[in-house]
């Protein structure tokens, strides 16, 4: 069995679709990234970075003692290398899927994560949105950009990677989906007819029984009402980290 510590973000819906097509046994466990539960010695002793997903597998690959990893891209590679799937043997074959796993984790997810705080975030923390433009202008314009990358590659392939569906696209499938909502050129049809082979891709990936239920795993969570002084004190806390902050939790998890 693996607990997957996890709320219901792109990050943490990839590791969901993955066990979920790898047909792997899982528990979630709820971290409220915006109630703090990240920064609790528990989860800091898992994750040193304060956030999710990580997993605690206790029947890990090679047997022992059961073993925690964080970072979503080391998560999918693991559970990939333990099932068997969805990662070829073959080396050609296999760098090229980590590639485009790789350029998810370092591209894609933090572009589209800054551009949608610049976008939909930072209005309420800044009392002159003039302030804002050029962040929106800088970030969603990398994301167009990085859309025209996965658009011109998936004109070639069936897929990220080539021809086999892979974690390639499963960690990149859920930051995708919404790039209508972040990357849309003014007066398009919602973003996708700039991105035809994406939205082509992003249709056939979520019609997938396995991705469909990894992506609605763990739904009811989240959906809390929230008053408008307890949305604001949950920006101060994910926006307001230090390394004074995270140092100390850190040290208070090591001595637990």
């Amino acid at each position: 069995m693996i607990d997957v510590y996890f709320w219901p973000t792109p990050n943490g819906r990839k590791i969901t679709i993955m066990l979920e097509e790898c047909d792997m046994p899982y528990t979630i466990v709820p971290v409220d990234i915006g109630g703090g539960d990240q920064f609790t010695p528990e989860f800091l002793r898992i994750c040193p970075n304060n956030r999710m997903p990580a997993i605690i597998d206790k029947e890990p690959l090679g047997g022992g003692e059961p073993i925690s990893i964080f970072e979503s891209g080391a998560i999918m590679e693991y559970l990939a290398e333990k099932s068997g799937k969805f990662l070829p043997k073959d080396p050609a074959k296999k760098y090229a899927v980590l590639q485009w796993v790789h350029w998810q984790m370092a591209n894609l997810g933090p572009m589209m994560g800054n551009a949608n705080h610049f976008k939909n975030y930072a209005k309420n923390m800044v009392d002159d949105e003039s302030k804002l433009e050029y962040g929106q202008r800088r970030f969603i314009g990398e994301v167009d950009r990085l859309a025209g990358v996965m658009d011109t590659q998936l004109s070639l392939h069936p897929y990220l990677a080539g021809n086999d569906y892979s974690i390639a696209d499963m960690i990149t499938w859920p930051w995708a989906m919404f790039l209508n909502r972040l990357a849309a050129p003014e007066g398009s049809d919602g973003g996708w007819d700039a991105y035809p082979n994406v939205k082509r891709w992003v249709d056939e990936v979520g019609s997938r029984d396995a991705v469909k239920r990894g992506q609605a795993a763990g739904g009811d969570l989240g959906k809390q009402e929230l008053t408008k002084e307890q949305e604001e004190a949950r920006r101060k806390l994910l926006f307001n980290q230090t390394n004074e902050s995270v140092r100390q939790a850190r040290e208070a998890a090591l001595k637990g």
